[in-house]
This record gives structure tokens, sequence and C-alpha cells, in this order.
């Protein structure tokens, strides 16, 4: 299975037992919008819904941030994902969401994931069919978790990359949050970006269409941001999130899939003993 997956070919495998299709629609603060509730009016045939706030360490004051390898094997595997299990992740908004769903099957070592290209609009769009309310049960599965720390980063990490300056890290907030002239939207937050980090917003890697642009095109996008191989990317965001559409980029552009800042700006803007550049 491709790291993308077209509507017509998930249309095409709906339906298979070893077919998982989970809908990880959020949306952010300022949206005032109930991705639940938006799955349970209508979804993909067969789809369950996959909470980034309760797959999460919920004891962390911190938005959604990655859950031991044991409380994800769990929650995962009540949602019927097993070790042998083929997922697709989508959204109903922006693709950040599934991305998030798709890195974190990856950070628990499993590779047989995917993201619905365009999303639930284009789904719609392609006239697929939908279905509302609740998900009929499904039995539990096993889920063998394989941790992949390597994948992961802590504000540890990211001190100490302040001064080894070994690693890239990709900020994909909008410039305007990034360069301090916008408000963070989450209160609290100072305004600006971690030193030496480069911007690179997550839509600039989207067709207009809410698709991936093709290989190429993100080859370029990221060798403008300075992707060249030569170092490790760490992608950053907001809370984690928007980082792992640069995350899906990195792998479709032929590059390894770097690692995340999983506490993000939420974390670095939150604290006065983190160095801000504006």
């Amino acid at each position: 299975m491709d790291r993308l997956v077209s509507p017509a070919w998930l249309a095409a495998e709906l339906g298979q037992p070893d077919l998982v299709v989970l809908d990880a629609t959020k949306y952010l603060p300022n949206e005032n919008r109930d991705g639940h509730a938006e799955f349970l009016a209508a979804h993909i045939p067969g789809a369950r819904y996959f909470d980034v706030d309760v797959i999460a360490d919920t004891d962390s004051d911190l938005p959604h941030m990655v859950p031991t390898p044991g409380r994800f094997a769990r929650l995962i595997g009540a949602l019927g994902v097993g070790t042998a299990s083929r997922v697709v992740f989508y959204d109903q908004g922006a693709p950040m969401w599934a991305t998030r769903g798709w890195w974190m099957m990856g950070l628990f070592g499993h590779d047989d994931a995917a993201v619905l290209d365009g999303g639930f609009a284009r789904w719609r769009r392609e006239g697929h069919r939908v279905e509302s309310g609740e998900p009929a049960p499904v039995p539990a599965a096993t889920f063998r978790p394989d941790f992949r720390a390597t994948r992961l980063r802590g504000i540890g990490d990211m001190l100490a990359n302040l001064a080894s300056r070994q690693e890239l890290v990709l900020d994909a907030r909008a410039a305007g949050r990034f360069e301090g002239r916008l408000p963070e939207l989450r209160p609290g937050l100072r305004s600006g970006h971690i030193p030496a980090s480069r911007n690179l917003p997550y839509g600039a890697l989207l067709a207009e269409d809410g698709t991936f642009l093709p290989p190429a095109e993100l080859r370029a996008r990221l060798a403008a941001a300075g992707v060249d191989g030569s170092r490790k990317v760490v992608t950053s965001c907001g809370s984690g999130v928007s980082a792992t559409v640069i995350s899906m980029a990195l792998v479709l552009a032929g590059f390894d899939p770097g690692a995340v800042y999983d506490g993000s700006w939420t974390e670095w803007g939150g604290r006065a003993d983190t160095p801000v550049e504006t």
C-alpha cells in the first residue's frame, strides 16, 4: 500500500478484512468546530473515529502528546487495528490530522499505513458513498508496538541542537506566526520561532484541492527550505500536528521521515527559559 491512496483505490478496497479506515478529524482551538460530531454526521462507510486527544498522553498539560507504547497499543487495538492491519487515515478538514495518525503508526513500528489524498472532501467530490451515526462495534485486535524513539524529539533534544546545529528544524506554521507578526492560537504563548529553524508552511506542500504536490515539486519546496539529505530533519509546528505534513512530504520526496518535536511551539513558546527569534 502506498503512503497516499486515492478515493477510487479506497472505495475498491472497502470491506477487505485487513483494512481499517480511521477518521482523524479535529480542529484548531480558534475554529470552533467538533470533529467527532462531523464524523457522526457523515463518514466513509465502515470508518471508525481516531481521537488524537484520547490516543495521547492524557497526563501531560500539553495537547495530544504521544502516549506510551502500551496505551497506544490498547487504544488502537480497540479500534480494530492489529499488527497485520492496513490502516488508512483521512480527515474532513486540513490533512494534518490524518498525517498525524499516519505518523503515529510509523512511530510505533507499523508501516502499513496511509493517508487518503485529498481527504473526505475529495471522497465526496468524486461521488463515493457516505454513512452517518455511530459505527458498529468491532472486536479488539492485538497490536504489538515497536517504538522508534529516533522519530521523536523532546525539549532537551531541541535545546541541545541549538548548540550543535546537527539537525535542520523546519516549522510548519504560517509565516506570520513563525515571524512573530501574528499572535499564537493558544493563550499565553510568546510569538516567534526556535532560533535557526526555517519556515515551511504545510500549505506550501499541497495543491489547491488539498492533495499533496507531485514528488518533484515537493523536493523543490523542501530544497528551498534547506533539505539536501546531509542533515536529519526535525519538524515542528504549533502542537506537533501540522509538522507531520512535512514528515509525509519528506517520505514522498524520497527522504527519511526525520523526527517530530512533539511539544512544538506550545511547549517552546510557553516557557520563559527558551530563546525565541522573530
